[in-house]
C-alpha cells in the first residue's frame, strides 16, 4: 500500500507539477509577470464573469421581471 501512495507523490511531482516548476524557474530567469501567468488568466475570468453578471442584472432589471414584492421570497418574510 506504501508503494501505491509513493507512486502517487511521484506522479505529481515529477510528471503533473512539472508545468508549476518550469514557471516558478522563469520568475528567477525572466519575468514576475510571466511566471505568474496562471493568476493573470484566472484574473482575467473572474472579471469577464463578473461583467456578464452584472449586464444580465441590468438586463433583467431594466425590464423589470423581478418580483419585487416582500412576500415573493420565503426568507424576505
Amino acid at each position: 500500500m506504501r508503494d501505491f501512495f509513493e507512486g502517487i507523490a511521484w506522479l505529481f511531482e515529477e510528471i503533473l507539477f512539472l508545468p508549476f516548476n518550469m514557471l516558478r524557474d522563469v520568475e528567477f530567469e525572466t519575468s514576475w509577470f510571466l511566471a505568474n501567468i496562471i493568476n493573470w488568466i484566472f484574473v482575467l475570468v473572474v472579471i469577464v464573469a463578473f461583467a456578464y453578471w452584472m449586464k444580465q442584472l441590468k438586463k433583467f432589471n431594466d425590464n423589470d421581471e423581478e418580483n419585487r414584492d416582500p412576500t415573493a421570497h420565503s426568507f424576505l418574510g
